[in-house]
């Protein structure tokens, strides 16, 4: 009777040993990783993007993409990019971010981006005493300088869908200073065909630049694409 005793006290205490084990190991087992998942509103206008976050952390971000402009945008992030969008439309991009950087979103419609549709989305945790500082230019000032003998004339040029409309047609041989400003809804430049392309300038910003002309009549276009389609073109004659 004793002995069958003690064969019970062992088997009691081997099951006690075998329960602590396992509840050991279960409370030093490490905690399951799980990727974090966050979500971002874009709101696209004529011509910029902005968006409800400008840092998350690595994980799945989800990408609300809503068109708030007068004209069609999309949106394109790490390879991905929604529908073109009409006026009013939204569409959700889902893009999964495995590492840590920054990275470039655009407007991929042409000349879009050069209008300022675009950006930079930064993945990763916020460093400490880190301040982000943004310039926008609106206004560009360039000279060339070739020399052509004669008078010095300058011209105010002004874009608009779909045409120029310049304050003087005919001017005399010269140094001219072209003073360009986008009047219009979407990002226009002027173009001296074979002499000199303008920058492609988004709505209300300008640039002004000088360049000598010799006697010829000059074509003039803009190089966004499908804008000449449309009738922007026009002559300039240098005599």
């Amino acid at each position: 009777m004793r002995r069958l005793l003690g064969v019970f006290a062992l088997v009691a205490l081997g099951f006690v040993g075998l329960v602590a084990g396992m509840s050991a190991a279960s409370g030093n087992a490490a905690p399951t990783a799980t990727a974090a998942t966050s979500r971002i509103t874009v709101t696209a206008t004529d011509f910029k993007f902005r968006l409800s976050k400008q840092r998350v952390l690595k994980g799945t971000v989800i990408f609300t993409v809503v068109n708030r402009g007068k004209i069609a945008h999309d949106f394109k992030i790490a390879g991905k990019k929604t529908r073109t969008l009409a006026p009013g439309q939204r569409a959700t991009l889902r893009v999964k971010f495995s590492r840590n950087g920054r990275f470039s979103y655009i407007c991929t419609i042409p000349g879009h981006a050069a209008a300022g549709m675009r950006g930079v989305l930064t993945i990763g945790p916020r460093p400490t005493g880190t301040t982000t500082t943004t310039t926008t230019t609106t206004t560009t000032t360039t000279t060339t300088t070739t020399t052509v003998p004669g008078p010095s004339t300058t011209i105010t040029v002004d874009m608009f869908e779909y045409r120029f409309q310049l304050s003087q047609t005919t001017v005399p041989s010269g140094t001219v200073t072209f003073v360009i400003t986008n009047r219009g809804q979407e990002p226009h430049n002027f173009d001296i065909t074979g002499v000199r392309a303008g920058a492609i300038l988004g709505p209300g910003q300008s640039e002004t630049w000088s360049i000598g002309l010799l006697p010829r009549t000059y074509g003039l276009v803009c190089d966004v694409p499908f804008h000449i389609d449309r009738g922007m073109v026009g002559e300039l004659v240098v005599s």
